[in-house]
């Protein structure tokens, strides 16, 4: 990856760039804010490493003049001030990480290898699978087992959240606000009718049930128990 380092101190400069390049990267380096202000600009990096403390414009004020721009490069952003306050305010400025000083090196580049993976758009899938349910995204086509089912629109959305997000508790809420788009409680058990509906269909005449019902909390789609 490509690193942009805004650090001011030489000597904890020489140390980042050094132990980046040996890791593998490549790592430009401005000593002022308005320096690398203008290199971000300038240049498409994967991530960026931000001292807060900086002569002329601060760390932070760089991170906000580059988000009120539209760029979304991540940022990393070191200091030595360590407080809850400090911590979130570097996140409120639009830092992704935060790093107190000192730091060892290891910790700073799994972060910042972390952030970059997780700016990269995930591919696209063309289908989803739970054990042996599939949804195809492209066609709508559903199957269990090889054997095709047939869904109403409604059924086919909540299948579809409950898909992406397997494994895991869905509240009622949640369901209501992405496949109903209600951001209320309509005061009637709609989720639960087309739960039961679904769950009919996919999980009828199969050995395995796989929508389950989290009592008090609401639903999970999963091959476990």
């Amino acid at each position: 990856m490509r690193v942009l380092l805004i650090e001011d101190d030489g000597e904890a400069a020489a140390y980042l760039v050094k132990g980046l390049t040996e890791s593998g990267h490549v790592v430009d380096h401005a000593e002022s804010g308005e320096d690398g202000l203008q290199m971000a600009l300038a240049v498409r990096y994967d991530a960026l490493v931000v001292d807060r403390m900086l002569p002329g414009r601060d760390g932070l004020s760089v991170i906000g003049m580059l988000r009120a721009g539209g760029d979304r490069t991540p940022a990393l952003v070191l200091s030595a001030l360590g407080e809850v306050d400090d911590r979130v305010a570097g996140l409120r400025a639009g830092g992704d990480d935060y790093v107190v000083k000192p730091y060892a090196f290891r910790e700073l580049l799994a972060r910042l290898e972390a952030l970059v993976r997780r700016g990269r758009p995930e591919p696209a899938r063309s289908r989803l699978e739970v054990a042996d349910l599939v949804l195809d995204l492209e066609t709508h086509a559903v199957t269990r087992a090889g054997r095709r089912i047939q869904l109403q629109p409604r059924e086919y959305h909540l299948l579809e959240y409950l898909m992406r997000h397997h494994d895991h508790v869905v509240t009622r809420t949640m369901l209501l606000e992405q496949v109903w788009d209600y951001h209320f409680d309509p005061q009637t058990n709609v989720v639960d009718v087309h739960v039961s509906r679904l769950r009919a269909k996919i999980d009828k005449d199969f050995d395995r049930p796989l929508l389950h019902t989290v009592r008090g909390a609401g639903y999970k789609l999963s091959a476990r128990p």
